[in-house]
């Protein structure tokens, strides 16, 4: 079974930085495209930013010059470079990835369990 994990999430104060990670948790063919979506109490799940295999990625206008999406193809891994954190980016953050377990089987949707960032001064 292939789970999605995301590590990298903690306490940071306003203005300071924070690189959440993604990586499947068992061998997997390939990861396509990835999504970091957050979750702030009392409001929907929004999409942060994604990014496909080839690295095209797009930004929620509010993060835009501030975060930055990446992914080592090699390692099957993505990261969210966060710079100038600001209170309302606090939430849940998850990732969200298009995977691939073998070559000859179809592509699966998968979310990760979700990784706490808390901007507070």
């Amino acid at each position: 079974q292939v789970q999605l994990v995301e590590s990298g999430g903690g306490l940071v104060q306003p203005g300071g930085s924070l690189r959440l990670s993604c990586a499947a948790s068992a061998s997997i063919f390939s990861i396509y495209t990835v999504g970091w979506y957050r979750q702030a109490p009392g409001k929907q799940r929004e999409l942060v930013a994604s990014i496909t295999r080839g690295g095209s990625t797009n930004y929620v206008d509010s993060v835009k010059g501030r975060f930055t999406i990446s992914r080592d193809n090699a390692k099957n891994a993505v990261y969210l470079q966060m710079y100038s954190l600001q209170l309302e980016d606090t939430a849940v953050y998850y990732c969200n990835a298009d995977v691939q377990r073998g070559a000859a089987m179809p592509r699966q949707n998968y979310w990760g369990q979700g990784t706490q960032v808390t901007v507070s001064s």
